[in-house]
C-alpha cells in the first residue's frame, strides 16, 4: 500500500480502534426451538458498493441470537470477496428493513458515532486508498479475492476531523445524486431505444430487460428455445431469404513477415468492429489471411451466438481477419446499416444460433450458407435508410449519456483520491460546503 503524509490534522488508525467489525449469522437449521425466522442479507444483495433488497431471503435463527446478527443504521456492509476491481466497496444501512439479519460472508461494519462519519468510511474504503490496501492482503482465486476478518480489522482508517469527515461525505453524497439521475437517465434512453428499434424493424429486440431473470434453457440470453417464428411481412414489405441479396466474400491476403498488419475483432453483444492488435507477419500465428473493408458486415462464426456481429469502421479498413469470421456484403437491396440493426432483433439472432453447428452454445460454429437460407421481412430501400437514420439519432443520444456518465464517475473518482487523502481539504464554514484547492 502506498504511504503518504497526510494532513497534521488527521489521525492514522486501525479501523478496529475506531469501529467494530461484526461477522453475520451462519445458514439456519430447521426444526430449532425457541427460534424466529427473519429476513438476511447475503452476497447477492450487497454487490457494487450498493444494497439490492429485490431478493431478501429468510433464515431461522434463535431468538437469543437476534439481537447480535440484526444490523443497525448506520452499520457499513461489505463482503469477504468479490473481484479485484470492486474489493472493500461497500454501502450503509439505513435500516430499510426491521429487524434484519446478515450472512457470514457478509461484515456488518459499525462506526463509533463520535469518532467516524460512516458514509466518509464506506467512501474510504471503496476509493483507490482502500482497494490498494485489500487488493494487497487478499487472498486470491481465480479472478475473485477475499480478506478475512482481521484483514478488515487492520484496515488503517486515515481519520480527519469528524465535522470535515461529515462535509466530505456530503460533497460526495452531492456526486452520488448527480451519477444516480445520469443512470436513470440513461436507463430511459436505452427504453426508449429499444422500444423504437421494436416499432421500426417490426421485431421484437433481442435483448430485453437484463434485470428479469428467466429460464431460458442454457441458451445465451438473446436467444429463446425453438425454430425461429418470422411474423407475417408488413404491409409494403416483403419476404425474403438473405442469400436473394447478401453473399459472403473473401479477399486473400499475402502476409509479408516484415510488413506490419492491423487484425480486428467483433464484440460480443453487438458491440462492433474493434482493433485486437498490430503485429508484423511473423507474428501472426494463422496462416491464412484476409482483408476487410469499411462497411463490411462482420460475423464472428464462433461468438455470433453471443451477438459478435458488426461494421467495420472506416479506420479499420483494410485491416485483417482470419477465416473464423465470415464478411458479408450487399447487392444493394440490403442496406447493411440496415443489417446492423436488424442484427438487434430476437429473430436475426435465432436464426444465427440455428445456423451454428455444435454440442456446446461456447463450441458452435456458424454456418454462413445455411443463415443466408434464413427468410427475413425486408422494407424497401428507403424506408431502410429511414429506418437507419431514425435509430442512429436514438444511438447517439444513449452514446453521448454513456460518455456523460463515464465522464461524472471520473471526475468523482478523481475528487475521492484529493479529499480522502487530505490532498484536497474542505472547507469547514456555516454557510456552505465547499472545495479548497
Amino acid at each position: 500500500m502506498t504511504r503518504f503524509e497526510a494532513p497534521k490534522e488527521w489521525g492514522r488508525v486501525p479501523l478496529h480502534e475506531v469501529a467494530e467489525v461484526r461477522t453475520g449469522v451462519a445458514k439456519g437449521k430447521t426444526g430449532l426451538k425457541n427460534s424466529v425466522e427473519l429476513p438476511y442479507l447475503r452476497v447477492a444483495n450487497v454487490q457494487d458498493g450498493h444494497i439490492n433488497l429485490s431478493e431478501v431471503k429468510r433464515i431461522s435463527v434463535e431468538r437469543a441470537q437476534v439481537e447480535r446478527y440484526s444490523l443497525r443504521t448506520g452499520d457499513i456492509l461489505m463482503t469477504e470477496g468479490g473481484d479485484f476491481d470492486k474489493l472493500g466497496r461497500g454501502d450503509v444501512w439505513q435500516g430499510q428493513i426491521s429487524p434484519c439479519l446478515h450472512q457470514n460472508h457478509v461484515f456488518a461494519v459499525r462506526p463509533q458515532a463520535d469518532r467516524v462519519d460512516p458514509f466518509y468510511l464506506s467512501a474510504l474504503a471503496a476509493s483507490q486508498y482502500g482497494r490498494s490496501y485489500f487488493l494487497g492482503c487478499a487472498k486470491r482465486s481465480t479472478n475473485l479475492a477475499s480478506i478475512n476478518s482481521s484483514q478488515l480489522k487492520a484496515f488503517p482508517v486515515l481519520l480527519p476531523p469528524l465535522q470535515e469527515q461529515c462535509r466530505i461525505a456530503r460533497i460526495l453524497a452531492t456526486w452520488d445524486q448527480a451519477i444516480a439521475t445520469t443512470e436513470r437517465l440513461l436507463s430511459n434512453s436505452r427504453k426508449q431505444r429499444l422500444a423504437l428499434l421494436a416499432a421500426t424493424l417490426r421485431a421484437a429486440p433481442a435483448t430485453g430487460d437484463v434485470t428479469v431473470k428467466s429460464n431460458n434453457g442454457g441458451f445465451p440470453l438473446s436467444v429463446q428455445p425453438g425454430i425461429p417464428k418470422l411474423q407475417a411481412a408488413p404491409s409494403g414489405w416483403r419476404r425474403a431469404c438473405l442469400c436473394d441479396h447478401l453473399k459472403e466474400v473473401q479477399r486473400p491476403v499475402s502476409v509479408n513477415a516484415d510488413d506490419a498488419y492491423t487484425l480486428v475483432t467483433v464484440k460480443r453483444s453487438r458491440g462492433g468492429v474493434q482493433q485486437r492488435a498490430v503485429l508484423r507477419g511473423s507474428e501472426i500465428k494463422t496462416p491464412s489471411q484476409f482483408s476487410v473493408l469499411a462497411g463490411d458486415f462482420l460475423i464472428s462464426k464462433r461468438q455470433i451466438v453471443h451477438g459478435a456481429c458488426g461494421i467495420v469502421p472506416p479506420e479499420l479498413d483494410g485491416a485483417l481477419i482470419s477465416n473464423e469470421y465470415a464478411v458479408i456484403n450487399t447487392d444493394g437491396g440490403i442496406d447493411l446499416d440496415f443489417l446492423r440493426y436488424l442484427s438487434e432483433s430476437r429473430y436475426f439472432q435465432q436464426t444465427c444460433f440455428h445456423s451454428s453447428i455444435g454440442v456446446h452454445v461456447e463450441k458452435m460454429i456458424f454456418n454462413t450458407k445455411r443463415w443466408l437460407a434464413w427468410p427475413f421481412n425486408i422494407p424497401p430501400l428507403l424506408q431502410q435508410k429511414r429506418i437507419v437514420n431514425i435509430l442512429d439519432k436514438a444511438t447517439r443520444e444513449v452514446e453521448l449519456i454513456e460518455g456523460q456518465l463515464a465522464a461524472q464517475r471520473k471526475e468523482k473518482l478523481a475528487l475521492m483520491a484529493q479529499l480522502l487523502t487530505g490532498k484536497r481539504r474542505v472547507c469547514l464554514t456555516d454557510t456552505a460546503t465547499k472545495t479548497a484547492a
